[in-house]
């Protein structure tokens, strides 16, 4: 890491402070991630949920290649939600003298076939339980925390892409998130991929080959010139030093059901009640149950603003969480907490690699007041509360609050999120489409199939594991 940031960290962290900056735009988090691999000088360490084999994925994966061939000591744990088609991929990086490799929570059958599918009936409730963390750290000096998993919708780089939020992280708080990785790491359900199949022949290299040179060059570009993290920080001014900050997480054992479920939430519930003139959350998949949605209306009749940012039918990557979700549409109106939905389409004036035709909402934040903020991976969801393991960024700052205000405010805007209203018990969309005023009385842009399905859910009893 550059000499001058190292000093400026080393300086303000005595002082009892981190810096976090807020990564909104989805090229800034892909070169962040390449920069930080690029200038770690002795150790990197990754744990993802996701980490898709395409090109971003390849091409971070060929930076944290590189980074061991210089020496620097790599530990990759990642969820074992990932495609079975990754082993021989994983085996090969582990045979690097300077890579290990973990699986969370793995399958302990890795062929697909009759024996596969016993042991997903045999364990099906611990194999739904996952590690849902995402953190990127380099040298124990600066940290990326937030929603972003590695893949090209995450980066701008597919058709539809991820609206989604990354905390950049430096200071104190980057050993609080290096010691969540070292829990995971060291706990009995991160397993090394060398136990669970034989080694792949030959040579890591094939695996990181990336053949899209197009793509590449114009992701990289993003970088636009920088070439250090000192650079990338100094050219985004908007670096907050702040002392009160935590980067917290549920523990391991919660995929285990050994510890109270919902950790994480009992961290966050009594921050959210404790608002006094508003709440703005943003989930992509929000299933509030009765406890939740009765929390909000409280909230609303002691005078408290509640918002709340989430996915439209037509905008969601998982139709049946929208399904669940839409079971607490009209209750959440009555009480007066408004309701905004993300329009499926891409509003962004920059071009993707692949001209983005449609958007999606993947950020998990919220803020309470002007005061308290929150980013990370945790879904208002049953899943997240009881379920997966999560983590994210608690701050208590006025003016990074104030900008995750701003970014909440552009996302609800008429051009962006349809608004929720109830007329006559009959949910209605307010939106803007070419300047125009418009209103829709059903899921606006939502195909014939999605609806079905989002309706079919409605009726089902599975709730909990959405």
């Amino acid at each position: 890491m550059d000499v001058s940031i190292t000093q400026t960290t080393a300086d303000k962290t005595k002082a009892g402070k981190s810096g976090l900056l807020l990564i909104s735009d989805n090229y800034d988090a892909f070169a962040v991630r390449v920069l930080a691999a690029r200038g770690a000088a002795r150790t990197l360490d990754l744990m993802y949920y996701l980490w898709h084999d395409d090109h971003t994925g390849r091409l971070l994966l060929q930076e944290v290649v590189r980074a061991a061939q210089r020496g620097v000591r790599v530990r990759m744990l990642l969820d074992d939600v990932n495609p079975r088609k990754s082993d021989a991929a994983y085996l090969a990086l582990s045979n690097h003298p300077n890579i290990e490799l973990k699986l969370f929570n793995p399958s302990g059958i890795r062929a697909r076939g009759i024996f596969r599918g016993a042991e997903v009936l045999l364990r099906l409730f611990a194999l739904t339980r996952r590690m849902h963390n995402k953190a990127w750290i380099a040298d124990n000096n600066i940290a990326i925390v937030g929603g972003r998993n590695v893949g090209d919708a995450y980066f701008d780089a597919a058709e539809t892409n991820f609206r989604d939020l990354d905390m950049l992280v430096l200071g104190s708080a980057v050993q609080q998130t290096a010691q969540i990785l070292e829990t995971f790491w060291a706990c009995q359900d991160a397993k090394p991929i060398g136990q669970l199949g034989t080694a792949a022949p030959g040579s890591h290299a094939p695996y990181v080959e990336v053949s899209d040179a197009e793509t590449g060059s114009t992701l990289l570009s993003g970088i636009g010139g920088k070439v250090s993290i000192a650079e990338f920080i100094a050219a985004s001014s908007d670096l907050h030093w702040v002392e009160r900050v935590r980067v917290i997480s549920d523990p391991p054992e919660k995929v285990r059901g050994w510890r109270p479920r919902g950790w994480l939430m009992k961290e966050l519930l009594p921050i959210i009640q404790s608002a006094r003139k508003r709440v703005e959350i943003v989930s992509p998949y929000f299933i509030p149950g009765r406890k939740g949605s009765k929390i909000l209306g409280e909230l609303v009749e002691d005078g408290v603003q509640v918002a709340v940012l989430t996915n439209s039918l037509a905008a969601t990557d998982v139709a049946a969480v929208h399904g669940a979700y839409a079971n607490y549409r009209k209750r959440l109106l009555k009480m007066g907490v408004q309701l905004f939905e993300l329009q499926p389409f891409s509003r962004q004036s920059k071009i993707s690699v692949f001209g983005s035709k449609g958007a999606s909402l993947h950020t998990k934040s919220f803020s309470v007041d002007d005061r308290i903020g929150f980013v990370g991976s945790f879904n208002f969801d049953p899943r997240s509360v009881s379920l997966n393991s999560e983590m994210g960024v608690l701050f208590e700052d006025e003016k990074l609050v104030a900008e995750l205000r701003h970014r909440f405010k552009s996302e609800i805007a008429p051009e962006a999120s349809y608004r929720l209203e109830l007329k006559n018990e009959v949910v209605h969309w307010h939106c803007c489409e070419q300047e125009r005023p418009q209103t829709y009385s059903r899921e606006p842009q939502a195909a014939l199939f999605r609806r079905i399905l989002a309706a079919v859910v409605r009726l089902l009893p599975i709730e909990s594991q959405l």
